[in-house]
């Protein structure tokens, strides 16, 4: 995420605001969390899986929102 945007404003981000730092933080956790299940290294209920992909989605739409509204 934010593969396109400069690493310099991203980092500045991350320094300057606590709650994209969190949620950011939350995204990163349940990408690799949601990879898992689906590599089958991590049992999960399909429920459990949809819920987590759901969260995965509103994180990143919430900080691309933030990212947007705070950097430009």
């Amino acid at each position: 995420m934010f593969e396109s945007q400069p690493h310099k404003e991203l980092e500045n981000l991350m320094q300057r605001d606590a709650e994209f730092r969190r949620l950011y933080r939350r995204h990163q956790e349940l990408d690799k969390q949601v990879l898992d299940a689906e590599l089958g290294v991590l049992p999960l209920d399909d429920v459990t899986l949809a819920r987590m992909k759901k969260e995965k989605l509103f994180a990143k739409d919430r900080l691309t929102r933030m990212f947007e509204q705070r950097v430009h």
